[in-house]
């Protein structure tokens, strides 16, 4: 007799359904739980810190702004999304959770294999071309300021570049001798401080638009056959034709990737679960 493959458990109070989730994670390995809103994912993150403190949970959020708005998500938003599927491509812990919401699981993401080579690895004491690093993090939606205060940031001062990947672990300081990468560490924004030596550095792209030369072509392509002609006269047109990123530029993943995928492609044998009245919810959407 075959297990099944759909499992209904009713009757379980809201935050001890968090110790069922723990248990599948136990026997099962990951576990992505899909909570109905931002509330209810709150109150789960809450419950699996305080039954099992040491197990890792990941967050993958919905983005804080409405579709087609010329308005780009939140950057902490952004980056937390990308530090999560950049973390599910290259690499996650044999037992974790995924927290994710409704809304955010049922949006399409950027093909996992566009990640898998959108990223930027060098060791100190290796030699760095400046002018293609500058040109990667401009690919991978960095925006240069004067200095680095949230992620997605990044700032160059002489031989000093300091850049804010995506995640929770802060701004990274790239000290460059000549064209060698003579020292990296890891430093707290707001004193300047030093908080950890780095031997290597890892970067991934902190915007789901990556602008390579393939996917502008392949906008404009699109843009084009969606808007005529008249369309180009657009600022989001001009600027991404430029290779330059815009406010509000992720609402046209589509125009840019025709492979898009979604967060269950990340995680093809995961198990996943279910907050009670997800199906109303889910239908909510849909109108």
């Amino acid at each position: 007799m075959t297990s099944p493959k759909h499992i209904t458990i009713a009757g379980a109070p809201e935050g001890f359904d968090a110790k069922l989730i723990l248990a599948e994670v136990a026997k099962s390995g990951p576990v992505m739980h899909v909570a109905r809103d931002d509330k209810r994912l709150a109150a789960m993150q809450a419950a699996l810190a305080f039954f099992a403190p040491d197990m890792p949970v990941i967050i993958f959020p919905a983005w804080d702004c409405l579709p087609y708005d010329r308005v780009s998500p939140n950057a902490d938003v952004s980056a937390a999304r990308m530090a999560t599927l950049a973390g599910l491509v290259h690499g996650m812990p044999d037992k974790f959770v995924l927290l994710t919401s409704l809304a955010a699981a049922t949006q399409r993401l950027p093909a996992r294999s566009l990640l898998r080579d959108a990223a930027f690895k060098a060791r100190v004491g290796d030699r760095i071309n400046e002018k293609a690093l500058r040109e990667f993090l401009v690919r991978m939606g960095f925006t240069q300021s004067p200095t680095v205060m949230e992620p997605g940031d990044y700032a160059v001062r002489g031989g000093i570049i300091d850049i804010f990947p995506p995640g929770q672990t802060g701004p990274v300081r790239l000290d460059l001798f000549g064209d060698v990468l003579d020292g990296a560490r890891r430093f707290d924004p707001a004193s300047q401080r030093t908080t950890e030596q780095l031997k290597m550095i890892e970067l991934a792209p902190v915007s789901e638009v990556i602008l390579d030369e393939q996917a502008i072509t392949r906008f404009r392509q699109n843009y084009r056959i969606a808007f005529g002609a008249a369309g180009t006269d657009d600022p989001l047109y001009e600027a991404v034709s430029a290779g330059r990123k815009h406010a509000g530029i992720e609402h046209w993943l589509g125009f840019f990737q025709d492979d898009l995928e979604t967060l269950f492609d990340y995680l093809p044998n995961v198990t996943v679960t279910l907050d009670d009245q997800v199906g109303p919810a889910l239908s909510l959407i849909h109108i």
